[in-house]
């Protein structure tokens, strides 16, 4: 379904945030690897968390939750012999779970999503595999893949981080299970560092010792390991809660979000200091954030790697800023469900937007006036790319329709609630 964002003046309102999807996963993953029952109190809701739901309930682990938690019984090192897994359009759930996959005999992951998953690469994490004796069948490092496990011993691993720092983490969870000791060197630079702090947070909460060097590029891993059954409460949502902060930042408002920790790992909370930069009147207190938007902002230059997934929303805040603002170190942002800067910015110049590409680099030249919008755009099935031309739309002069805006249900599926919710004139189109 399509939806048609029609210029809003003003959004008033309160709102919980939305509970941290990356959260919500890995907790979701680490339950399962643990041999007893484990507690998520405020798990997150969207396509990717479901998917990891469904893959780790078809790999063993029993489920049963109700409005406010989910309890898991986990199958620990000892996943069930399953022959195909359905990850959806997840990509960390898939690489996740394609390394747990090597604790179990003969796994094929599916390819449900041609035109989105199934075009992202994953030879980073196939190549790290076959270092420990994981065989894998694959189509040119795309999906579908077969892992052929069993054999996997532990030992000396180097993966490359340039791509993705999901392949790291893949291996993370699953050395610690392994009867050898592991060491994993990371190769090249390692993207998004802030969310390999959240995945060692999560371990260490799951009673997992890791030896990680401070610049995070060298692990020693311990095998033998076990995870623990424990109680974890997943914390509010950063990423999506971005694109309801640039909303308000680009409009007259009055908002006010609950649940987003001032000390939280996420690197999205930049967002906050990015929108204080471009002089956006807010306060963060007591995990509340109030903005009080006056529609106008001034032009940043930031390092989008410690941020990656609120990137695409500060851009889209940039677009209405006085001055030209820089977003850099943002190559990664070209592997993701689309490629977040060539596709984004095509779409986001329809509108009627000043921008700029670089290989690793958006540049917006803001037009504080505003844009024209009245066009139908393509968010390419990318959650995040819907979220923030809707943040665009809502400042155009004319309504901006945007195409397939259901898939903004992988991460947040109540955003359009929200947003009207908040006063935002939103409806979907057939």
């Amino acid at each position: 379904m399509d939806v048609r964002v029609t210029p809003t003046p003003r959004l008033q309102g309160e709102l919980q945030a939305l509970s941290s999807k990356n959260y919500t996963t890995r907790y979701l993953l680490v339950a399962a690897l643990a041999e007893g029952t484990s507690t998520i109190y405020y798990p997150a809701h969207s396509e990717d968390s479901d998917a990891m739901r469904r893959c780790i309930r078809d790999l063993g682990a029993v489920i049963e939750e109700d409005e406010e938690k989910i309890t898991i019984t986990g199958f620990g090192r000892n996943p069930k012999d399953v022959k195909e897994l359905d990850v959806g359009n997840a990509g960390a759930v898939l690489r996740f779970l394609m390394a747990i996959a090597a604790l179990a005999p003969d796994v094929t992951f599916i390819n449900r999503y041609p035109d989105s998953l199934g075009k992202r690469p994953h030879d980073d994490l196939i190549v790290a595999l076959g270092q420990i004796g994981v065989d894998v069948q694959h189509n040119s490092g795309k999906l579908p893949i077969t892992i052929r496990g069993g054999q996997a011993k532990g030992g000396k691993i180097q993966v490359s981080g340039n791509v993705s720092s999901q392949f790291l983490s893949a291996l993370l969870f699953l050395t610690p299970l392994l009867e050898e000791d592991s060491e994993i060197e990371v190769l090249h630079d390692l993207k998004s560092k802030v969310v390999v702090g959240q995945t060692l947070e999560v371990l260490a909460q799951a009673g997992i010792v890791i030896e990680a060097s401070e610049d995070l590029m060298h692990y020693k891993v311990k095998g033998g390991q076990k995870y623990l059954a424990k109680k974890y409460v997943v914390q509010g949502d950063y990423p999506g809660s971005a694109a309801v902060l640039a909303a308000a930042a680009v409009t007259e408002s009055d908002v006010i979000l609950h649940r987003l920790e001032e000390n939280s790992k996420q690197g999205e909370r930049a967002i906050v200091d990015v929108l204080r930069m471009m002089e956006v009147p807010l306060t963060h207190k007591d995990g509340i954030v109030h903005v009080k938007g006056n529609g106008k902002l001034k032009a940043v230059e930031f390092d989008g790697d410690k941020a990656t997934d609120a990137v695409l929303a500060m851009v889209a805040a940039a677009v209405f800023a006085e001055g030209t603002s820089r977003f850099y170190d943002v190559e990664n942002l070209r592997y993701k469900e689309c490629d977040r800067i060539t596709d984004y910015l095509n779409e986001l110049r329809k509108a009627g937007a000043n921008v700029e590409e670089r290989q690793a680099e958006i540049i917006v030249h803001g037009r504080p006036e505003g844009v024209e919008g009245g066009v139908e755009i393509n968010a390419h099935y990318d959650h995040r790319v819907i979220m923030a031309l809707t943040v665009v739309g809502l400042r155009a002069k004319q309504p901006l329709r945007i195409r397939d805006a259901h898939h903004v249900a992988k991460s947040y599926p109540i955003f359009f609630d929200h947003l009207k919710a908040l006063g935002a004139n939103v409806e979907w189109i057939e």
